[in-house]
């Protein structure tokens, strides 16, 4: 199909609010959630055809908690289909199985319920969210809303996709090797990871030896992001970390911020590097320090990370008859799965070395922000590729090289649980969105969120209908 670029924004109870807006309307009695939800759907339906996000629908019954005082309430929204809710199935992107209605909801997605979100469905995402673009070996891939010829990057790649277009605000996505800050930068969204541990552990994530995955949104919003982290932190809140609150705007402390433009392992694009330096610019001209910092997660880190990924993706094969469903056909994996199973079958010897080298980087990344209060990076090493570029069908060595030479920045706030936020600060010559990311040290979310603001309060987000 020719690119093109989609939205459905229009003159409906949704109009062009935020989810902040949009609860604050329910609670006036200006608009109630059955008109949200109805306006929902129908801009859903609208972009299905060219966006493909839609998971699984469920406009004739959202599901909606019934605590009328939650923040959120009555904002729609929608799940990524790697997380349980009851009487939906949950098929991880995969054409290796065909999940039956989930039996019972998930502890992350009873959170999400509790911040008064409404669930209208569930949203796309790659192979068991193994890659950093949603693409399949036999099905249409989800397209980017500026531009459909483009990825919408991975994995929460529906999710991205219906919020950039504003079918919702706000919706679910989660991230074991950047697939929440992935998708906010090729879309033009915000996407924060949160500390592992913020919120209520990922349950597939934390069956793993290092719990890759944390759960969270993607915005449109700094205070989307900051509304949802507020309202989750009143159903649980781990007593291990700093209390977070609700964060509204830029703090008053200057910060000392590390600059990063390069990988040790990959150098990043012209645009990329741009505007990362106009971005430190910006942050220097608010009065924070800049200093050039290199950081020392390397080459040997890039294997390891590959290596456990493959290890991922041997038990997702070995175990999906026992955990997934009976009719698990592990030989219908795509290419992108088997390829990196066939790399821990090859190199299961190194795992114990492997494991205790990743263990360490915690404690690494953690020194990093005894130094620093943030660290200014790309959030990915190159502008978004092309559909295409990193399908499943690319022959593996190929893929595996795109796709490390692309991710370069982000898996390292996985391994370490450290926090880490994508922000739509840019736009590439093509007119593409083009992002930067921002970590800190452990339970310091705050100080994302405010830098975030100051950005975003200083020069809007760039706008798909403007």
């Amino acid at each position: 199909m020719a690119a093109e670029r989609v939205h459905a924004f229009g003159d409906d109870a949704l109009g062009e609010h935020d989810a902040v807006a949009l609860a604050e309307l329910v609670r006036k009695g200006e608009v109630g959630p059955a008109e949200l939800a109805a306006a929902a759907a129908r801009r859903a339906q609208s972009v299905d055809g060219a966006l493909n996000p839609v998971a699984h629908a469920a406009y004739h019954a959202p599901r909606l908690a019934a605590q009328r005082d939650a923040p959120l309430y009555g904002v729609p929204s929608f799940l990524k289909d790697n997380v349980n809710l009851r009487g939906l199935p949950t098929n991880q992107g995969s054409a290796a199985f065909r999940a039956g209605p989930a039996r019972r909801t998930a502890g992350f997605a009873d959170q999400f319920l509790s911040t008064g979100l409404q669930v209208l469905g569930k949203t796309r995402l790659p192979e068991f969210g193994l890659n950093a673009s949603t693409e399949y070996a036999a099905a249409d891939p989800v397209r980017n809303p500026w531009s459909t010829g483009h990825s919408a990057g991975a994995s929460s790649g529906g999710s991205a996709a219906l919020v950039a277009a504003g079918v919702v605000p706000i919706a679910h996505a989660n991230d074991g090797g950047g697939s929440i800050r992935i998708p906010a930068a090729a879309c033009g969204l915000v996407g924060l990871k949160p500390t592992r541990g913020r919120l209520v552990l990922n349950e597939d994530g934390r069956r793993l030896p290092i719990d890759l995955v944390t759960d969270g949104v993607l915005t449109r919003s700094v205070r989307d992001t900051a509304a949802f982290l507020a309202a989750a932190e009143l159903h649980h809140r781990n007593t291990s970390l700093p209390p977070l609150g609700l964060v509204q705007g830029p703090g008053d402390k200057l910060r000392k911020i590390g600059l990063v433009l390069d990988s040790p392992v990959v150098a990043s694009d012209a645009e990329t590097r741009a505007e990362v330096e106009q971005v430190a610019a910006r942050l220097e001209a608010l009065g924070h320090t800049i200093d050039p910092v290199v950081l020392p997660f390397g080459a040997e880190f890039q294997r390891d990370f590959t290596l456990y990924w493959g290890y991922i993706a041997f038990v997702i094969a070995a175990s999906g008859r026992l955990l997934l469903d009976r009719g698990f056909r592990a030989k219908e994996l795509d290419g992108l799965t088997l390829g990196l199973r066939g790399i821990f079958t090859r190199e299961w010897a190194r795992i114990p070395g492997v494991l205790r080298r990743l263990r360490a980087v915690e404690a690494e990344y953690a020194g990093l922000f005894r130094t620093y209060d943030a660290i200014l990076s790309p959030a990915l090493a190159h502008t978004t590729p092309e559909l295409g570029h990193l399908s499943p069908n690319v022959p593996f060595e190929e893929l595996l090289r795109r796709l490390q030479d692309y991710v370069a920045f982000t898996p390292v706030n996985n391994v370490s649980g450290g926090p880490g936020i994508a922000l739509p600060t840019g736009v590439t010559e093509a007119g593409l969105p083009l992002g930067v990311h921002l970590s800190a040290g452990h339970g310091q979310e705050r100080t994302l969120l405010e830098l975030a603001y100051a950005l975003e309060t200083e020069q809007p987000w760039r706008r798909i209908q403007g």
